[in-house]
């Protein structure tokens, strides 16, 4: 039997973000899925090393490699539309859950276990720092647009960073003052 999931997940790319905002470079699915991983997986080892979490950095990357995979099927819905009214957000969130199923189902079944827990059944503590880090990741995107010269940006930072500022999560807090000041500089300032 052919298995159609790796040719549906490949599609990300294909993906673009931020579809009502003028962007000074484009950004597609894949690309943000992969900075959500390392940010979560980040948070992760931060949680860890310095506040005495039991995090497994390992599952918190996988599980945000596949965050948004059901946009493959639904694409993106912009954030001011999905979040602007509970009916659409739950009719949303519905839609990505049979996207989400339907993309485990192009799995043959035995190996269907094993990505479940970072397609539908994604733990508690695992979604926590996913949401994290997909946050953290929109605020880079803004920072860098912003860097970039591009104003339309800067109404998108202030409210993400002060979602950022109300998680109430120390590694959040602890990424957004350690490492976040320096993706405003240019490459000769980080030297």
């Amino acid at each position: 039997m052919t298995s159609h999931f790796f040719a549906y997940i490949s599609r990300m790319r294909f993906i673009q973000r931020w579809a009502l905002m003028r962007n000074t470079a484009p950004e597609n699915v894949q690309e943000h899925s992969h900075q959500v991983a390392v940010l979560a997986h980040a948070l992760a080892v931060i949680r860890n090393r310095r506040f005495g979490g039991t995090a497994d950095p390992g599952a918190v990357a996988a599980a945000a490699l596949y965050h948004d995979a059901s946009e493959i099927l639904t694409g993106d819905m912009p954030t001011p539309i999905k979040y602007d009214n509970p009916a659409i957000r739950t009719a949303y969130k519905d839609v990505e859950t049979v996207a989400e199923r339907r993309l485990l189902d192009f799995l043959p079944e035995d190996l269907r276990p094993d990505f479940a827990p970072v397609l539908t059944e994604v733990a508690p503590e695992v979604e926590q720092l996913v949401k994290a880090a997909d946050k953290l990741s929109a605020y880079i995107k803004c920072v860098e647009e912003l860097k970039a010269g591009n104003t339309e940006f800067r109404e998108a930072a202030a409210q993400t960073r002060r979602a950022l500022e109300g998680y109430g999560l120390p590694e959040v807090d602890y990424f957004l003052e350690t490492f976040m000041p320096s993706f405003s500089l240019t490459l000769d300032e980080l030297k």
